[in-house]
């Protein structure tokens, strides 16, 4: 049995992402633009949008427009938008737009000014709908529209990718399209960081990860248990950074996401709050402000992907107990029954490995564990040679 979900990730001892100019944070801000990409009678759907708006408790009216929840998402584009962009750029910012394609094309003086704002636009999809439930078939040919329409639109193919209601094989059809730099469909880490296989045990092409947020995040005002005003905002967004600055002074810099959308931050009240958080951040010498293409190109040149020579939870059975066998002297049982186990990334490291094969070994019978120590020998220090032999083998 293999477990395919990642839990270890890069331990106790993170890279060091080198960030240019030796900045202790990487600051990212995100600004979706949905509006005009939502669920909608007028757009083809079955039922009105309920996400992520001032109704907080609202929920889909079937095969009825829903006026004041259309009006809703409106005013993120009349004028949420351009509130946001006018702080943006004052401010001399870089963004990352995550445009949903639809929307994009709803609203071209939006899009000509996230240009000559020099933003980049990753995309976020064909429409800003739930594809948990879509076939991976059907996700495939939104993904080819969404690029299709997005190029018509910008003039250029998007080299970043956030879908956001996503299903178990978004990255994994991601991935297999081969032309972004990054995808963000993860809230998995504080730092980018390379995957490999798609969620279900299967190998992909390499694909670079920028995990992006979901709690530095204004869709908290939209919540029940979120932020309730501009201070309680200022006041979370202060201590991530707070928090994030001192582990980078403390020698293990980080990356901070600050997700942002039109028709909620773009509220007066809030804007406010935003406004105080990105003085607080420019108030600090080692912050670096970047694109998240910026942060993709960086981690691609200093952190490129390299391939684990052995991986234990990859491997057959037969090339296991071969590879392992004498981890225990003289124990192929052992390593036969480690193979049986539960194995995952987690178990691809010198320590893991060896918490797989000491379970093996202790759930052994007193006569088998016996036969494979030498005179003298303890199980503990059996325990601790085996240690000793697979660091020889495996990352530690």
């Amino acid at each position: 049995m293999r477990y395919v979900r990642d839990m270890r990730g890069y331990g106790a001892n993170p890279p060091d992402p080198d960030w240019p100019g030796g900045a202790r944070v990487a600051m990212q801000v995100v600004l979706n633009y949905e509006e005009g990409g939502e669920n909608a009678i007028l757009h083809g759907d079955a039922a009105s949008e309920a996400f992520l708006s001032e109704i907080v408790s609202a929920v889909p009216w079937p095969g009825l427009r829903h006026w004041n929840m259309e009006s809703l998402y409106e005013y993120g584009a009349r004028a949420g938008f351009w509130r946001l962009h006018r702080l943006l750029t004052g401010l001399e910012i870089p963004v990352t737009v995550y445009g949903v394609a639809t929307a994009l094309a709803r609203s071209p003086e939006q899009v000509a000014a996230m240009q000559a704002a020099d933003w980049e636009i990753a995309s976020h999809g064909l429409r800003w709908i739930d594809y948990r439930a879509h076939t991976p078939e059907d996700e495939r040919r939104d993904l080819e529209a969404a690029i299709r329409l997005h190029t018509e639109v910008t003039g250029a193919r998007p080299t970043g990718w956030y879908t956001g209601r996503s299903s178990a094989d978004t990255v994994r059809l991601v991935a297999e399209e081969g032309g972004f730099a990054y995808v963000s469909d993860t809230y998995a880490d504080d730092l980018p960081y390379w995957l490999d296989h798609d969620g279900h045990g299967r190998p992909i092409r390499p694909q670079l990860i920028v995990p992006y947020t979901l709690d530095a995040n204004d869709m908290r005002f939209s919540t029940p248990a979120g932020f309730a005003n501009g201070d309680q905002f200022f006041s979370y967004l202060k201590d991530t950074f707070d928090a994030l600055y001192a582990e980078g002074e403390a020698g293990r810099p980080g990356m901070m996401n600050l997700g942002l959308h039109c028709r909620l931050v773009g509220r007066p009240g809030r804007a406010l709050a935003l406004r105080r958080f990105l003085d607080y951040v420019r108030g600090h010498d080692r912050v670096w402000f970047a694109k998240r293409i910026d942060i993709a190109r960086h981690w691609q040149a200093r952190h490129p992907y390299a391939e684990q020579a052995v991986r234990p939870s990859r491997m057959d059975r037969e090339a296991f107990v071969a590879r392992f066998r004498d981890v225990f002297d003289g124990g192929a049982w052992v390593a036969e029954r480690a193979h049986a186990l539960e194995l995952g990334s987690a178990h691809d490291t010198a320590l893991g490995l060896h918490n797989a094969l000491c379970r093996a070994f202790r759930a052994g019978s007193g006569a088998e564990r016996a036969a494979l120590l030498p005179a003298g020998r303890t199980p503990q220090e059996a325990e601790a040679h085996a240690l000793q032999r697979l660091r020889d083998i495996l990352p530690a």
